[in-house]
């Protein structure tokens, strides 16, 4: 191992204390020492990962960061490769230069967007009015939570990345005690999140709710695509034609394959080899909007009834079910969801059920991909056997939408009384 990851490593965990510190949870020589403890015990484990090498680094991602290190760096930024988005494509650029191993600097980079994933997760405990305990629990836990850890450290993917922006958006846009969310903030971090990532859109419902919620300006939705356009800008001042950047995520459009499931916990790994898979894929989309629509509705019309963990209620909501209904999702597609009914959980500890439901459908995914469990269905469409885990997402779905409901019922009951 090149003693410059070490470096790197620690300078890493040093700045996950600093977070914790920044944050008012370190308060005494013996928390500090706990918080060294866990924090070194988080990095040691992904570090025992970081040699490891699997068919998505080998097929694409160090195909890629070799193509910059032939073309000269970010002067490689003007071709288009890879199915990625330019912002993370920087950072590929970038390692292009550097002698560590690319292996190693990939898992590193998405090693230091977990630790700002479990802040903002800590963040928004915060904002709900959680103790430092709880704040603490919810740090840990989503650095301990073992699709975090493998998607970084062993997969060596980035959904730490999008995810931790788009929860660090919703952390921002929350209030705290007196004061008002900061929705400018909030806006640019979403738009960060879908920068790195279309899988943003799953979780960008929440801001609709916002909107109506905090009252928030709708201008402010502006910085969104002014956002985007910054991300974009400096491949396009290496060459990239503006328009090929705007347009990439339709360009990808193509490149999500035409199997109804690969390998997720969705609703379409309960199907098995339809007789019109087109015809299925087209229902199940609009049986999503639908949803989507549905909970947006509801939660638009008790909006004056809403705090802060009934927002993070729906909030989990959609991001669950968004993926779980649509077709062609892929095994890391609940990343989002795994940490977001973790915060719940921590938030409201009876949803606990909901958030180990929702990670265990998300494990045996992941289990699949590194063991290679999979079965050929059919003539073209390929499925794992998950039926067990697209039935554990839906069963935490059905139990978050029973607890929301309870929670309305209980306000009413309230305004009876009162």
């Amino acid at each position: 191992m090149d003693y410059r990851v070490l470096v790197l490593l620690v300078l890493e965990g040093a700045f996950a204390l600093f977070l914790l510190w920044r944050s008012g949870c370190i308060v005494s020589a013996r928390s500090l020492l706990r918080c060294c403890l866990l924090i070194a015990l988080a990095l040691f484990i992904r570090l025992t990962y970081f040699d490891r090498e699997n068919t998505d680094y080998q097929w694409f991602l160090k195909v890629w960061v070799d193509f910059y290190r032939t073309h000269g760096g970010f002067s490689g930024l003007l071709e288009s490769i890879g199915n990625y988005n330019i912002p993370y494509l920087y950072f590929l650029a970038l390692f292009s230069y550097s002698s560590i191993r690319d292996l190693y600097l990939i898992k590193l980079l998405s090693v230091l967007f977990d630790i700002v994933l479990a802040w903002s997760g800590l963040r928004i405990i915060q904002k709900s009015g959680g103790s430092r305990f709880r704040a603490i629990l919810c740090f840990f836990a989503i650095l301990f939570l073992p699709t975090v850890l493998l998607n970084s450290s062993c997969w060596g993917q980035c959904d730490s990345i999008y995810v931790s922006f788009a929860l660090l958006g919703l952390a921002l846009a929350l209030p705290e005690d007196d004061r008002e969310g900061n929705p400018v903030l909030s806006m640019i971090c979403i738009a960060v999140s879908f920068g790195f990532k279309l899988q943003a859109v799953f979780i960008m419902p929440a801001w609709v709710l916002l909107w109506v919620w905090r009252k928030y300006k709708w201008y402010w939705f502006l910085l969104f695509p002014l956002t985007y356009l910054v991300l974009i800008l400096p491949a396009v001042l290496f060459g990239r034609p503006l328009l090929d950047a705007v347009m990439l995520y339709i360009d990808q459009a193509d490149t999500v394959g035409s199997a109804l499931n690969y390998n997720a916990p969705s609703l379409t790994a309960l199907l098995r080899n339809p007789a019109s898979p087109d015809a299925v894929s087209n229902l199940l989309i609009v049986c999503a909007f639908l949803a989507t629509f549905v909970i947006l509705l509801v939660g638009i019309f008790f909006r004056h009834r809403m705090n802060v963990k009934c927002f993070l209620s729906f909030a989990a909501l959609t991001v669950l079910v968004i993926p779980f209904l649509l077709p062609h999702m892929h095994d890391r597609y609940f990343f989002a969801a795994d940490v977001l009914t973790l915060i719940l959980a921590v938030c409201t500890p009876p949803l606990a059920f909901s958030a180990i439901l929702t990670e265990f459908g998300s494990y045996l995914c992941y289990l699949a991909y590194f063991t290679g469990y999979y079965q050929r269905i059919g003539n073209s469409n390929i499925f794992l056997t998950n039926d067990k885990g697209a039935l554990a997402v839906l069963l935490a779905i059905l139990f978050i939408i029973f607890n929301i409901v309870l929670y309305f019922r209980g306000q009413k009951n309230s305004e009876k009384r009162s």
